[in-house]
């Protein structure tokens, strides 16, 4: 099975939109197999199909460091029809990622990631409507005064889209708290990307807030523009994909944690 994934795997193996542009390409395959299950293996617990383990595009067993993310990919597999659709497993092809993506490049994904508190969405606010202001200011100050309490870090903010330098010790103290481990940091890459937020992801990997509070917290001007100018269906289309993979990433957080 580790050809379906193939085409997925686009120009970074974190990059969920490059995946979805990739998909109208990739042709389903049948579904071979009767039961897809979690068991033990070397290093954690596999995921096989009728008891066979099944391996990664990069040819690496398909281990989890856990039984409930295992148990959680052999869900996606056994939810498929007649047809193996790869999109429909976002949690499967967040793992492909860490394992053959991330674990050999852990330090310098962590460090695409803190990119983001140079210049997270959380900085830069509306200056009008009033409206929108105190939404922005609802979703995203107590994240940034809990960057502030909790982890030493102080940003600045600023109106508009003009970049605003953030001390660099804000962004040490920020970077102190990403994990190093292949797994979490693959899961916090994708939440950060899809976000826009390194903060949030951040955020929600220590339990600051929940998936919905940051869903919401990041698409605080999407929302906004849709209630006053209406939204399309190939944008919800769009939206929807996202979340998948978002949601992917939140469950790989809670399970690592």
């Amino acid at each position: 099975m580790r050809e379906l994934f193939d085409e997925l795997a686009g120009k970074s193996p974190l990059d969920p939109r490059e995946a979805s542009r990739k998909s109208s390409r990739t042709p389903l395959r049948n579904r071979f197999y009767k039961l897809a299950s979690a068991i033990e293996a070397e290093g954690g617990f596999a995921v096989a199909l009728d008891g066979k383990p099944i391996r990664t595009p990069g040819k690496n067993a398909l281990v989890a460091p856990n039984s409930a993310l295992a148990e959680a990919m052999a869900a996606e597999w056994n939810a498929q029809g007649e047809m193996i659709d790869p999109m429909s497993m976002p949690l499967t092809r967040l793992a492909n990622s860490a394992i053959d993506g991330v674990a050999a490049n852990t330090q310098a994904v962590a460090d695409d990631i803190a990119n983001y508190f140079g210049s997270d969405l959380l900085f830069y606010r509306a200056s009008f409507p009033a409206e929108l202001i105190a939404r922005q200011a609802q979703h995203w100050d107590p994240v940034l005064r809990w960057a502030a309490d909790d982890l030493g870090a102080h940003f600045i903010l600023t109106e508009g889209v003009l970049h605003v330098a953030q001390p660099e010790q804000a962004i040490a103290a920020a970077r102190a708290k990403l994990p190093n481990d292949s797994w979490p940091v693959a899961a916090l890459h994708v939440a950060t990307t899809i976000t826009g937020s390194a903060l949030l992801a951040l955020a929600l990997k220590e339990g600051v807030l929940d998936k919905s509070q940051v869903w919401a917290a990041a698409h605080v001007d999407e929302d906004w523009n849709a209630e006053k100018w209406g939204s399309d269906g190939e944008v919800e289309l769009r939206r929807a994909a996202r979340l998948r993979d978002f949601e992917a990433a939140a469950l790989m957080l809670k399970a690592l944690s």
